[in-house]
């Protein structure tokens, strides 16, 4: 690790540096009381062998196993940890958000609390941020999970969710991954959108690249997914793809339907008032009326939308002092404008 993380900390343990450490690693913890010790122990060795300064962070997703009260007891002891309680239950987007929040690392690593990830992988993530990209995602190649009720669904959510964002990743599911920190900065999470995390930040601009990472079956407790998640997940998948289509230009999604239904809705009245009027013939009983008439409405109330879309980018662009685009670096001396 050359650039990126190449000031190396001078106390006997990293987490006494007095700037903010260059890593933090952002655990999620949801009735996980049995892993959390051996868990604390693996990250901090990982991290130590490196020679960095770091934190841990563990957010307490409510639970109710005794966690909580563990990650205190383990906060209070330790320098290097720090413990975000949540009131109850939010999830684990949630969850890796608060953790986002509470961290001050120039590097964010993000990892499940149940063991399967190994924290022995994180020093690997980091010579590969430190190769220029922006997030650094953990490929699970040999990994530990039943293949019906959790390998096949994943195989078929990563190639949906590839395919619909244009982001070619092995496996969206895995957690383990890095992040610089500003990149972070940029993203709000919500629904189940931690999965979405690639997507979002190649939206955002980021270079984004994966590596193979060792994948441990579990050894304590049971797994907290299933395929209930599946239907929330799509639902986040149109959301992903319409911020990625169209988040600063609702109207051209908005606006191309509507006025497609809006001019099917004119030529149908038309061709039906020629036959009314040149023809004589009766068109009060024609399923084409109430067609003509439902496509033209139709179409106003999209363009409608579309209007009132853009208004509401526009506010949330402007409130937030957010710009459209992002910048990577600027070279040479900058010209003041007036």
């Amino acid at each position: 690790m050359s650039n990126l993380l190449s000031t190396r900390s001078q106390a006997s343990n990293p987490a006494f540096s007095n700037p903010p450490p260059q890593v933090s690693v952002i655990v999620p913890i949801y009735n996980e009381v049995q892993s959390l010790p051996h868990l604390i122990e693996a990250i901090a060795t990982a991290v130590t062998e490196s020679q960095i300064s770091y934190e841990i962070v563990c957010v307490d997703d409510g639970s109710s196993d005794g966690s909580t009260d563990l990650l205190k007891q383990l906060a209070q002891a330790r320098t290097d940890l720090r413990a975000v309680i949540l009131r109850r239950n939010y999830g684990q987007t949630a969850a890796m958000s608060a953790g986002f929040k509470h961290a001050s690392g120039k590097v964010l690593i993000t990892l499940d609390g149940d063991l399967q990830n190994d924290p022995a992988d994180i020093p690997h993530l980091l010579a590969r941020l430190d190769e220029g990209y922006d997030l650094v995602s953990g490929w699970r190649k040999a990994r530990q999970d039943a293949a019906l009720t959790r390998l096949l669904p994943s195989k078929i959510a990563n190639w949906l969710i590839g395919n619909v964002t244009g982001v070619k990743l092995h496996d969206y599911g895995c957690s383990l991954k890095a992040y610089r920190a500003e990149l972070v900065a940029d993203m709000n999470l919500y629904g189940e959108l931690h999965r979405f995390l690639p997507a979002l930040a190649f939206i955002e601009g980021a270079r984004i690249t994966e590596i193979p990472v060792r994948h441990h079956a579990r050894r304590f407790g049971q797994s907290k997914y299933g395929l209930g998640r599946t239907l929330r997940v799509l639902m986040d998948l149109f959301t992903i793809f319409f911020m990625k289509k169209f988040l600063t230009r609702p109207m051209h999604v908005f606006g191309t339907f509507g006025l497609a239904s809006m001019i099917g809705g004119v030529l149908l009245g038309s061709y039906l008032t020629f036959l009314k009027l040149g023809l004589g013939r009766s068109i009060g009983d024609r399923p084409l009326l109430i067609l003509a008439v439902v496509l033209f409405l139709a179409g106003i109330q999209l363009f409608s939308f579309g209007l009132l879309a853009e208004l509401l980018m526009r506010t949330y662009h402007e409130s937030q002092n957010r710009p459209i685009y992002r910048v990577r670096e600027v070279v040479g001396t900058e010209t003041e404008t007036v």
